[in-house]
């Protein structure tokens, strides 16, 4: 068998495949030469695709318009970005090229909306689908921006809050329910702490909602944890949620939506499958069958993705500085950076990214752990979803080695946070973002520089 690392992945993987391809000995990322910008910019460094964000949303638009037609499922599909996944003005211009609606989670959230209008990105038609417990701070704003005529949809997280909108809210006002689903039976609790119970729903809405003129309740928010999976779990808990919408529809005839959440997986690994369309045709006939059994009409279909909508779009390249030999079997590759302070995912929850070599394909492999630069000693990467191990190309003094993690591009640096201080000072990365213009040809431009010393030397008051 060939010890060459491209002679791996072809004997490990259906490989090249969407997005991943090597030529010339080198990694291409949606056609782009991963190496050619690591060189012009040098490492650690953030990447973003930004057309692969709209890619994303296309393609969720394609196949629940699909499923629609094959169903005759006589109703909209409304397709929402979570804000929470990134932050980002490019991702969310990026996003909102493709008609679509916003999803947002606490108060500062709502000033991202209005400086999207500001600048013309968004109209007061957009739809606002509001989440999260609401402190008085974010129910005050949300209740100022329904008085200014903006179209949002406040999610009650529980039946307290209410109260904030019918005494702050002057005009009509749409408003939904979330449900506090349960959660999966390994969690650590056994109902979500969001939302409220399933069984107080109805009495609820009559007694509180149903003879107030100014609120006309219209959307049901379900959402689990674990994302949209082909599991018993799954299928469940989104029946659970079913008999609830009817159940609620018979007594609400403003009541026209359900709010699927969002968590559709994205790919982690060279080995990921999922069978988007299935899922896609197996939801909206469950739910077109629910409401024919009870014989109410079915609901528009709202979605909140995050994660797919922008993971994939983003990358993470580091060089390796040395190599340590600390036993005879534990051999570490050292990179220019920390995996807790740019993917922190990785030291939180154990995610796995796709992890790749920029370049060297035709040199021999060996096992690696990968090690960070502070002095944590959480702070390493050791294994990737399919296999408990990590192969690469062995190192030389001719050229140095840079490995790419792929499809990083939701929460890492909302949790991570952007600049500011760090774990062991160790700066946050230069970040570029990629595109292409109206020929097609690449583009890419700095977002931001390395954090410098000075900066962080300023937050600390020094």
């Amino acid at each position: 068998m060939s010890n060459r690392y491209s002679d791996l992945v072809h004997q490990t993987f259906d490989f090249p495949q969407d997005g991943f391809k090597v030529r010339d000995n080198r990694l291409f990322f949606h056609d782009i030469d991963i190496l050619e910008i690591t060189k012009k910019y040098g490492t650690p460094l953030k990447l973003t695709y930004l057309p692969k964000i709209s890619d994303q949303i296309q393609s969720a638009k394609k196949m629940f318009a699909k499923a629609f037609k094959q169903h005759k499922y006589e109703a909209e599909y409304n397709y929402c970005y979570c804000t929470k996944s990134s932050h980002f003005n490019f991702v969310l211009e990026e996003a909102l090229k493709n008609d679509i609606h916003l999803e947002t989670s606490f108060a500062f959230d709502l000033e991202i909306i209005k400086r999207l209008y500001k600048r013309k990105k968004i109209t007061k038609q957009t739809k606002i689908v509001s989440n999260g417990y609401k402190t008085k701070a974010y129910t005050r704003r949300l209740s100022q921006m329904i008085n200014e005529g903006f179209n949002v949809t406040p999610i009650l997280d529980n039946k307290e809050e209410f109260k904030d909108y019918d005494k702050m809210v002057k005009t009509k006002c749409n408003i939904g329910i979330r449900i506090a689903a349960e959660e999966e039976p390994q969690f650590q609790f056994y109902t979500s702490r969001l939302g409220i119970r399933s069984k107080d729903i109805v009495n609820f809405y009559l007694a509180k909602i149903k003879d107030n003129d100014r609120f006309d309740l219209k959307m049901l928010h379900f959402f689990i944890n674990t994302g949209i999976k082909d599991d018993a779990y799954y299928w469940s808990e989104l029946n659970k949620a079913l008999d609830v919408y009817c159940n609620l529809r018979k007594e609400c005839e403003t009541l026209d939506s359900i709010n699927i959440g969002g968590g559709f997986p994205i790919r982690n690994s060279l080995n990921f499958t999922y069978d988007y369309d299935y899922m896609i045709n197996e939801i909206v006939l469950q739910i077109k069958n629910a409401c024919k059994r009870a014989r109410v009409p079915v609901p528009h279909i709202y979605t909140e993705f995050g994660s797919f909508t922008v993971g994939e779009s983003g990358a993470a390249v580091y060089s390796v500085l040395d190599q340590k030999l600390q036993n005879d079997n534990e051999l570490w590759y050292m990179i220019d950076s920390s995996f807790i302070t740019t993917l922190p995912d990785t030291w939180g929850i154990g995610q796995k990214f796709i992890m790749l070599p920029i370049n060297k394909w035709e040199e021999e492999y060996h096992r690696v752990n990968l090690g960070g630069l502070t002095c944590d000693s959480h702070d390493y990467y050791n294994s990737e979803a399919n296999i408990a191990q990590i192969y690469l190309p062995k190192i030389s003094k001719n050229e140095p080695l840079f490995i790419g993690f792929f499809h990083t591009g939701a929460y890492q640096e909302s949790l991570s946070g952007y600049g500011g201080i760090k774990h062991c000072l160790v700066p946050a990365p230069k970040h570029v973002l990629i595109d292409r213009d109206e020929d097609g040809k690449i583009t890419t431009r700095l977002f931001r520089k390395e954090q410098t010393a000075d900066s962080m030397m300023r937050i600390l008051g020094y």
